[in-house]
């Protein structure tokens, strides 16, 4: 206490002379104590403080919670360095009379002010209107204006204010300008000072179509101009800001995201914003400008740049070369393959998993491996040469020397095109060696193309028709066999057993019939690929291929074993499950599609078996079965079904089609032909099949499940054909065509007498039951085709397990779009936006400099094969608007390619002849008899059928007999 007031005291007395100090009276200054300012702090006492801080570590000490370190925050803090440019659009209706609102906008409001583009369309500017009317304090102005092409008096006029702070305005550029009664379009190229890596520089197109305009000619002009900007600059964002009005160009823009989700105009969204990334930008509503009866819209960047995405990831491979496989070859030579044999004898999973160990010792001794840094930006072409020339770039950009940095960015230019220019060497060095594998490998690299992780399966469906001209079409989706799929790859997954009624197999069964030389495992080990994917026992393809001189002897004691134990060895039967996501942002189970994988040694043996029992089984299949056939495919399972819909409508009458999925279950292999000793080995290989779940990032794999169906081989697809067989189906006026699950009934009906349809879709709903399949009504739909010129009823619906099936006016087949009027408008809308958006990869590749059959090779795998697919079933049968649609994508393509193309109808031919020369030489295609019907006795030509309605003459079989008689006339 004593030492407080004695410390106030002093306080006070300090206080006290500093006044008298201050107040200039030097009688009292006189005699007074003055204290320096560290002779103050150095009285102070340590007691009365409060006590020290802890010592934080200096990475929690910089970390800031709250609104402190929010988005908003860092968005702040680069306010000028956006990593996409903040947007501002909308319809402003006259521009020159808001400009002092907007000026005060951007002087007082963030939003306005550090935007850095403010894209306006019906701006109302002429050559009329002077520069210093619309300028903005900050910001370079880029205007179209109306002109009398137009044909408007007021209205129109697109512009463009480019922040000076995001974009220097030495670094911006007006690409395209277009002006007409449909559509006003302005585009503008812009190099800022920032953007992420993945990104060249800036494009941005503003576009305004009147109400008035054509929507069609509209769209056609601005996909014109999309186009040539994509291929000049194919890694620029692009980005398409406009009023719309009616016009929708989201099916010609394929490649390209809308961001504005927000009411621009009452209660409609005009006012569109499409870019060509996804999750770029979030759309916010702002008040209007002035007195417009448009609202602005604020397109704020989302986008997170592809470097932070996807982090580096370190991977562990085997570094295989000429003298790894010469020394396994020299290893697997000299080993006594007789005495794993000898010590194991008929112990066929003992003397399995020893040679596999004994070969997986041989590879890991033998094989060197590697670590590998995969970056996600990191391209073939990026060199470490020119890795330390962007760290010269770096280090003269902060030393200030201008002139060492132009040298700099000179010779990295340089380097950068001669390491293209190697790689594209690289290419075509591989493409005259045959390596067809590395050409698609690195073309897939260069134009960033990525197949779809999940396998496109459209509506399932199943088709009706009713009394003259009435077709009716009813998808229906797989029906989910009772045990769980393999997608619910959790602890949720109960003990799965095989459903079907399969018996145990004897503890000793005679002898099998099937025996294995050396030569044919050889023959099968070489036909292995190098590249697929490892299984559970580690035994990679390429190793079989390589070694198959040496390990065929073993290997062919091996499966002779186990054909005549009538037993698989449970590492063979093992299977690891890898959960591939079906969308990028995965969130629930159902997100994922279970890929299985399983040994290479199982598959191989598989293709022995399956080339000895397809010749025994063949006479036992559905003739109707389109799947897993020589020769016959998808194609012909569309034809065949719209042969039989048409042929029926020709009548007065009407069709019914039923697409039924179905999975295997339950084996009735003995029916089939098959002697019993392999059809013991078979149902051995049905049943008790481990199936385990690879964890990523996870040190071991877990097993999830213990028993499952077989998924991942070779023997099961061609098991399920044969064991669905025994349900078949089809008269005159009915019958069921399958395409492995897809199952479709097409019956007629007549006078609306349904009776044999709806006894048809009973009977398979029943021997589904029985073979232990549950068919999803929930998920059926019914597509009903009505040519009668009256206003009929609709039908009953078709009920299956008391649930009624939905009516729709399309549906997807096996990829193949059919809708209720039987043309082909939903079809040819699919096939330009996949077009289109393949597109984009061809012009990647044409900017790398790629040309000649490099780049012809890409378009016909991945562009012509979405154009032209299941062409055989439309190319005859499609309008003339249609025609025109597909011929004008090809027209691009050629563009591209440089040199000329054949047009639709030119490739639709020579395809229909192919095809028709197909089925005339395959005695089994389902055709075969309506054909030979058809021939000619006295020449080679065949007699065109009749036909009565326009729909049916154009159709494929008609006009592909067409076809052939012109040909055989020349």
């Amino acid at each position: 206490m004593y030492v407080r007031l004695m410390e106030f005291a002093l306080v006070v007395l300090l206080i006290s002379s500093l006044f008298d100090t201050a107040s200039g009276d030097p009688s009292r200054s006189r005699g007074s104590l003055v204290y320096s300012r560290d002779q103050l702090f150095a009285l102070r006492s340590s007691a009365p403080l409060p006590k020290e801080r802890p010592d934080v570590p200096p990475e929690l000490r910089r970390r800031k919670r709250g609104c402190r370190a929010g988005v908003e925050r860092r968005a702040r803090r680069r306010r000028y360095r956006p990593v996409l440019p903040s947007i501002i659009m909308g319809n402003v209706r006259s521009l020159p009379n808001k400009m002092d609102e907007l000026a005060a906008l951007t002087r007082h409001q963030r939003e306005y002010r550090e935007s850095s583009l403010l894209l306006f369309t019906e701006t109302w500017l002429t050559a009329l209107t002077p520069d210093t009317a619309a300028q903005l304090e900050g910001f370079t102005l880029l205007r179209a204006d109306r002109s009398r092409e137009s044909g408007k008096r007021k209205g129109g006029g697109p512009a463009v204010f480019v922040n000076d702070r995001w974009c220097n305005p030495g670094h911006i550029t007006i690409r395209e300008q277009h002006c007409c009664k449909d559509i006003e379009l302005l585009a503008v190229s812009m190099r800022p000072h920032y953007l992420p890596r993945e990104f060249t520089h800036a494009l941005a197109v503003v576009v305004y179509i009147p109400p008035s305009a054509n929507a069609d000619a509209a769209c056609d002009v601005l996909l014109s101009a999309v186009s040539r900007l994509q291929t000049q600059h194919p890694d620029a964002l692009l980005l398409i800001s406009g009023d719309f009005n009616h016009a929708s160009p989201s099916s010609s823009l394929p490649k390209f995201t809308q961001y504005v989700t927000c009411h621009t105009r009452d209660n409609k969204t005009l006012d569109l914003f499409y870019a060509n990334t996804k999750e770029a930008y979030h759309s916010l509503p702002l008040p209007p400008l002035g007195r417009a009866d448009h609202n602005l819209v604020h397109l704020q960047p989302v986008y997170k740049p592809l470097v932070q995405r996807q982090p580096a990831v370190t991977r562990t491979v085997k570094k295989w070369s000429e003298e790894a496989e010469e020394a396994l070859k020299d290893c697997f030579n000299t080993t006594l393959w007789d005495v794993f044999s000898d010590a194991h004898g008929e112990d066929i999973d003992n003397l399995t998993s020893c040679i596999t160990d004994y070969i997986n010792f041989c590879v890991e001794n033998t094989v060197p491996t590697r670590t590998v840094w995969s970056f996600s930006t990191s391209k073939p072409w990026i060199t470490p040469d020119i890795k330390a020339l962007l760290k010269e770039k770096k280090r003269a950009f902060v030393s200030g020397d201008k002139e060492e940095l132009k040298t700099v960015q000179r010779e990295l230019r340089r380097k950068i095109r001669q390491e293209k220019d190697n790689y594209r060497r690289k290419m075509e060095n591989q493409l005259q060696q045959n390596n067809i594998c590395g050409v698609w490998k690195g073309l897939k690299t260069i134009s960033g193309f990525k197949e779809q992780k999940s396998q496109p399966v459209g509506d399932r469906g199943l088709l009706c028709c009713y009394p003259r001209h009435c077709l009716c079409l009813q998808p229906i989706v797989p029906p989910v066999p009772l045990p769980p799929s393999l997608m619910n790859f959790s602890s949720h997954i109960p003990d799965t057993s095989h459903p079907g009624p399969c018996p145990s197999p004897p503890p000793t069964p005679p002898c099998s019939s099937l025996s294995l030389t050396p030569h044919q495992v050889r023959k099968a080990l070489k036909k292995n690929r190098a590249r697929k994917a490892t299984g559970p026992d580690g035994i990679s393809s390429r190793l079989l291929k390589s070694c198959a001189d040496q390990l065929c002897g073993i290997f062919s004691h091996t499966f002779n074993l186990s054909l005549r134990l009538g037993r698989v060895p449970q590492l063979w039967k093992t299977s690891c499950i890898v959960p591939v996501p079906k969308t990028p942002h995965p969130k629930e189970l159902n997100s994922y599609r279970p890929v299985a994988l399983t040994s290479h040694l199982m598959k191989t043996l598989e293709r022995l078996i399956l080339d000895h029992l397809r010749p025994l089984v063949s006479s036992f299949m559905d003739p109707l079965q389109f799947a897993y056939q020589p020769s016959i495919g998808v194609d012909d399972a569309v034809i065949y079904l719209l042969h039989t819909s048409l042929t029926h409508l020709e009548k007065a009458g009407s069709t019914c089609i039923q697409h039924h999925p179905a999975q295997a279950a339950g084996g009735q292999l003995e029916v089939a032909g098959v002697d019993h000793h392999l059809t013991t080995w078979i149902l051995d290989y049905l049943t008790q099949r481990p199936q385990f779940v690879r964890v990523k990032g996870s040190e071991s794999d877990r097993l999830l499940c213990s028993t499952g169906v077989p998924q991942g081989t070779v023997l099961a697809p061609f098991l399920f054909t044969l064991y669905t067989a025994d349900f078949s189906y089809s008269t005159s006026s009915c019958h069921l065509q399958k395409f492995s699950d897809d199952s479709a009934a097409v019956g007629l009906i007549t006078d609306g007498d349904d009776t044999e349809y709806r006894e048809l879709i009973q009977g398979f709903v029943d021997w589904s039951l029985r073979n232990n399949l549950q068919i999803n009504a929930g998920k059926t739909k019914e597509l009903v085709v009505d040519f009668r010129r009256r206003n009929n009823p609709p039908p009953a619906p078709v009920n299956i397990l008391g649930t009624d099936v939905d009516v729709v006016e399309s549906y997807k087949y096996l990829g193949v779009h059919l809708n209720n009027n039987l043309d082909w408008t939903h079809n040819t809308d699919a096939l330009v936006k996949k077009g289109n958006s393949r597109l984009f990869l061809l012009r990647r590749l044409r900017s790398f400099g790629v040309q000649g059959p490099l780049l012809r090779t890409f378009y016909d795998s991945v562009v012509g094969s979405a154009i032209f697919y299941g062409i055989v079933c439309w190319s005859s049968s499609i309008t003339d608007r249609d025609r025109k649609r597909m011929d004008r994508l090809v027209r691009r393509a050629s563009s591209v390619l440089g040199c000329p193309l054949d047009s639709v109808e030119v490739v639709g031919n020579g395809r229909m002849m192919a095809k028709l020369s197909s089925m005339l030489n395959n005695t089994s295609h389902p055709l075969q008899d309506t054909l030979t019907a058809l021939g000619s006795s006295f020449s080679e030509r065949l007699l065109h059928p009749r036909c009565v309605k326009e729909r049916y003459r154009r159709s494929f079989l008609p006009a592909a007999v067409r076809l052939h008689n012109k040909q055989n006339n020349r």
